[in-house]
């Protein structure tokens, strides 16, 4: 994300209101490597073809803010489930950020990657993660995480409980790698499905306190069901919102009492990625027209950019603001 685009990201988010509306994708694997033509595992594993991949999307689409820009999200390979049973849940230990998974090697690609980055005028502004409940799923398997917070509450506040310390270690090294940071990115889809009581207990006291950090953009994605939380995140200290398309921009503003920053809601799927250009210029000027109050908004489909979306409807989308 360049200066310019990072100033237009925090005057949004303080109230200012731009015409055109700002564009802003969220885009990483499957989309990208795909759409660059290349492997999935190639993107992976190449930090040539990462970086090549990442740049050629900028250059393409100057207007677009993308998000969270230069850092990959665990998309593929998928993570399988290692907890099969709520007995297992206290033998696990707290991972250690610097040294254990998949995390020193994503630091590391950023780092030899950093000056080619900042030779093309882009800088590294977001620390990312999955959210606490997302993690705890991918480790007992989604629905045997969500029966148990029917059936042993207090094994998963424990396990929670560790994944929250490391989500906050996380965050807060890569922080401190990179200087530039000013903006923490946090995925949950989980968030989506439980109810607000059971939010209130399993998700907001964590969610509080890995958004406890001195950043000025602190970005929530959540494209499951949000109505159960909506009214959390403000409490939560996020002020920038990426919901699921289904739900209504006006809606979730009024919620929010217009303090949020809405991330969407084109279709993804059906309109983005399988309809035509004019049906992504329709689209997206519905949208707008919809809108009682255009502050606090940013253009967006409703979740992260799904696979085989192509270069014309991008395009259409950014003409369709013009």
């Amino acid at each position: 994300m360049t200066d310019k685009q990072w100033q237009t990201l925090v005057n949004v988010i303080n109230g200012e209101i731009f015409d055109p509306l700002p564009v802003g994708l969220i885009i990483d694997s499957p989309w990208l490597p795909n759409w660059y033509g290349i492997p999935i595992l190639d993107y992976f594993s190449n930090d040539d073809l990462w970086f090549r991949a990442n740049i050629k999307a900028i250059e393409t689409f100057p207007e677009v803010m993308f998000f969270p820009g230069f850092f990959p999200q665990n998309e593929f390979p998928h993570p399988h489930k290692c907890i099969h049973s709520v007995e297992e849940i206290s033998r696990i230990a707290k991972p250690d950020p610097q040294m254990d998974g998949l995390g020193p090697l994503i630091l590391n690609r950023l780092k030899i990657n950093r000056k080619r980055i900042e030779d093309a005028g882009h800088k590294i502004r977001f620390s990312v993660s999955r959210g606490p409940l997302n993690i705890a799923s991918f480790l007992m398997g989604t629905t045997e995480f969500l029966t148990a917070l029917l059936t042993h509450p207090e094994e998963i506040h424990a396990m929670i409980r560790i994944i929250t310390d490391y989500l906050i270690e996380w965050h807060e090294l890569q922080k401190s790698s990179f200087s530039d940071i000013d903006g923490m990115l946090v995925l949950d889809d989980i968030i989506g499905f439980i109810n607000e009581e059971q939010f209130r207990e399993f998700g907001l006291p964590y969610f509080l306190e890995i958004f406890n950090r001195n950043v000025t953009i602190k970005f929530l994605h959540n494209d499951a069901n949000c109505m159960e939380s909506i009214r959390c995140l403000q409490e939560m200290g996020v002020n920038l919102f990426n919901m699921g398309y289904g739900t209504d921009l006006n809606q979730l503003k009024e919620l929010t009492d217009n303090q949020i920053t809405m991330l969407g809601n084109i279709p993804p799927r059906d309109v983005l990625a399988k309809g035509k250009p004019g049906d992504v210029m329709r689209s997206v000027r519905e949208s707008i027209e919809g809108l009682k109050e255009k502050s606090r908004v940013i253009l967006s489909c409703g979740g992260g950019m799904p696979p085989g979306v192509a270069t014309k409807n991008i395009n259409a989308f950014i003409q369709a603001l013009l």
